[in-house]
């Protein structure tokens, strides 16, 4: 049986992308006009925020309701990223004036269903109970 996996490895990230993202989003918002880069910039700042704000939660949850001995790191990392790249695509489509409620909840179903199918394809690819299979000849 293998160890929990510890939030002390996703101190130092979590921090970093927190401190990052929301810090570079203030100084964009209060020194910047609304131009093309500094939005691009904006888009990439939305997505460090919130990945760095919701990687506790994701490995709160992991930790809680994984029916897994262990949470791996890449599924916690990889959860936290979708969300970020999920609120910088409704920000993307609120400033474009196309974000209505159906439009939000199909894109966080459809991001969801995409990290059910990955964490489906994982579970049956490394199950550590089934042994090894012989050749049939």
């Amino acid at each position: 049986m293998k160890d929990k996996l510890s939030f002390r490895t996703f101190l130092f990230p979590t921090i970093l992308l927190i401190l990052t993202g929301w810090g570079g989003l203030a100084l964009l918002l209060n020194f910047t006009l609304p131009y093309l880069w500094p939005r691009w910039g904006m888009y990439a700042l939305i997505v460090l925020a919130s990945t760095g704000t919701f990687l506790p939660i994701s490995y709160l949850f992991n930790s809680i309701f994984s029916n897994l001995t262990i949470a791996r790191a890449g599924v916690i990392v990889r959860e936290s990223v979708a969300v970020g790249v999920y609120f910088a695509l409704i920000t993307w489509l609120e400033i474009g004036r196309v974000l209505n409620f159906q439009i939000a909840v199909w894109l966080g179903l459809g991001l969801t269903i995409v990290e059910y199918l990955l964490r489906l394809y994982e579970s049956s690819n490394h199950s550590e109970n089934v042994p090894p299979q012989s050749a049939v000849r």
